[in-house]
C-alpha cells in the first residue's frame, strides 16, 4: 500500500506520480510514443477540441453509467486496454489490474506479453477477462494460445491487428530500452535512486512472458523470448487469416486497431463482433490520425451492427462522454491504469473511480441522466446547435 493516494484526484495527478516513483527510462516507455509524437499528442488534441452543449431542467439526481454491451449490460462504460510488460510497473501488476477492475465490474484484457500466464490470472480474479491476441506467423501457436483462453474462461477474444512490426520509439531507443534488455550503467544508478522499485523488482524477478514460454519450442519465458515473439509478428497477415482465427473462437470476437471505415466494414462482414477504434497509443504509427477523430466515420460504416470500443488518449472522464457522443459504447483505458499501477492495486482502484466519477458529474452537469442516452447532439458541430 502506498499512501499519500488521497491527495491525487485526476489521472494527471497520478501521471506526475508514477515519473517520481518510476526509472526515467520505466516511466519514458510507458508514456512514449513513436517517432515524434505527433499521433500521441493528437490523441489529447482530438477530445481537446469537442465541445459539448448541455441541457439544463433534467432530472439528473441519480446518473447511470449502464451501457449495454452485446447480449449483457455492463455497469460501466470502461473497460482495462491491453498493456504488456506490466511487471516493470509493479510486482504482478495484471493481478491487481485486474482486481481493482473486477471490483467496478470492468473487463480486464489481458495481453499476449502479459507477465502472467491467462490460467493463472484466472484462478486469481474472479471478475470478467478479456484476452487480446498478437498473431504470430505460426498459426499453430496463434490457435493453441486462442484455445486456452477459452478453456479458462475468457469471454471475449481481442484480436490486435496494427502491429505489424514495431515502432520506433526514439525514447526507449535513447534510455538504452530494448528488447533483449541489455542493463547499463545507466540503469543501475536508476535503479539505485528509485530504491523502492529496484528492491520490489528484484523481489518479484524479472519479466516472465508466462504465455510464450513454450514459443518454437522454447521453455525461456524471459525478455529472450520477448525478442523473439517481436521478430515474429505476422507481418502478412490479411483477411483469410482473420477468417482462421473467427473460426477457431466460438466467442465474441473483437478487433483491435481499427483506424479507416473500409476496414470497419470489412472485419464486421467477415464476422467480428466488435470493432475496437485505436491507433495502440500513439506508439506504432507515428503521424496517424487520432482514435476519436476516426471514430466517427467508422461508426457511419458500421451503422450500428456491432458495438464500437475506443481507446488512445483517454484520461478524463468528460473523454468517455465524448466519445460516447460519436459512437463508442466503451471505452478502453491504458496508460492511465499503468499510471496507477505505480503505487499497486489502490493506485489503480484510484484512477478508475476519478473517472467513474468524472463520467457521473460530466452527465449531471451536461444534464444527461444516463450514460446510453448520449448522442451526437451533446456536442457542437456534430448533431449539436453551434452557439
Amino acid at each position: 500500500m502506498v499512501g499519500g493516494l488521497h491527495r491525487l484526484i485526476s489521472v494527471d495527478d497520478y501521471r506526475r506520480f508514477a515519473r517520481r516513483r518510476l526509472p526515467k527510462s520505466v516511466f519514458e516507455f510507458v508514456d512514449g510514443g513513436a517517432l515524434d509524437e505527433l499521433t500521441l499528442a493528437d490523441n489529447r488534441a482530438g477530445f481537446d477540441r469537442l465541445r459539448l452543449l448541455g441541457r439544463v431542467l433534467r432530472d439528473v439526481s441519480a446518473p447511470d453509467l449502464s451501457v449495454g454491451l452485446w447480449d449483457k449490460t455492463q455497469p460501466t462504460p470502461l473497460v482495462v486496454s491491453p498493456m504488456g510488460s506490466n511487471t516493470l510497473i509493479w510486482p504482478q501488476a495484471e493481478v491487481a489490474i485486474a482486481r481493482a477492475a473486477a471490483a467496478r465490474g470492468i473487463p480486464y484484457t489481458l495481453s499476449t506479453m502479459s507477465t502472467i500466464g491467462l490460467d493463472r490470472l484466472a484462478r486469481q480474479v474472479d471478475g470478467e477477462l478479456w484476452f487480446q491476441l498478437y498473431v504470430l506467423k505460426d498459426y499453430d501457436f496463434n490457435r493453441k494460445l486462442v484455445q486456452r483462453a477459452a478453456e479458462f474462461g475468457y469471454s471475449t477474444l481481442v484480436v490486435t491487428v496494427d502491429l505489424q512490426t514495431g515502432g520506433k520509439r526514439e525514447r526507449d531507443l535513447r534510455n538504452g530500452i530494448s528488447i533483449p534488455l541489455r542493463l547499463s550503467l545507466r540503469h543501475v544508478l536508476e535503479g539505485l535512486t528509485h530504491p523502492g522499485w529496484a528492491l520490489r523488482l528484484v523481489r518479484g524477478g524479472a519479466p516472465q512472458f508466462e504465455n510464450v514460454r513454450d514459443y518454437i519450442g522454447s521453455t525461456n519465458a524471459g525478455l529472450t523470448i520477448a525478442a523473439r515473439v517481436a521478430a515474429s509478428l505476422d507481418d502478412a497477415m490479411a483477411m483469410e487469416d482473420f477468417a482462421r482465427i473467427r473460426d477457431w473462437w466460438k466467442g465474441r470476437l473483437v478487433v483491435k486497431g481499427v483506424m479507416h471505415a473500409s476496414d470497419a466494414a470489412d472485419l464486421v462482414a467477415a464476422g467480428a463482433d466488435g470493432i475496437w477504434v485505436s491507433n495502440h497509443g500513439g506508439r506504432q504509427l507515428d503521424s496517424a490520425l487520432s482514435s476519436i477523430d476516426a471514430l466517427p466515420a467508422i461508426r457511419d460504416a458500421v451503422a450500428g451492427r456491432v458495438p464500437l470500443l475506443l481507446d488512445s488518449g483517454v484520461r478524463r472522464g468528460m473523454d468517455v462522454i465524448k466519445a460516447r457522443a460519436l459512437g463508442a459504447s466503451v471505452v478502453g483505458l491504458g496508460r492511465a491504469i499503468a499510471y496507477g499501477a505505480a503505487a499497486g492495486e489502490a493506485g489503480v482502484a484510484g484512477v478508475l473511480d476519478i473517472v467513474l466519477d468524472e463520467i457521473a458529474n460530466g452527465l449531471k452537469l451536461a444534464g444527461i441522466p444516463r450514460y446510453r442516452d448520449i448522442d451526437a447532439g451533446l456536442l457542437a458541430g456534430h448533431g449539436g446547435v453551434s452557439q
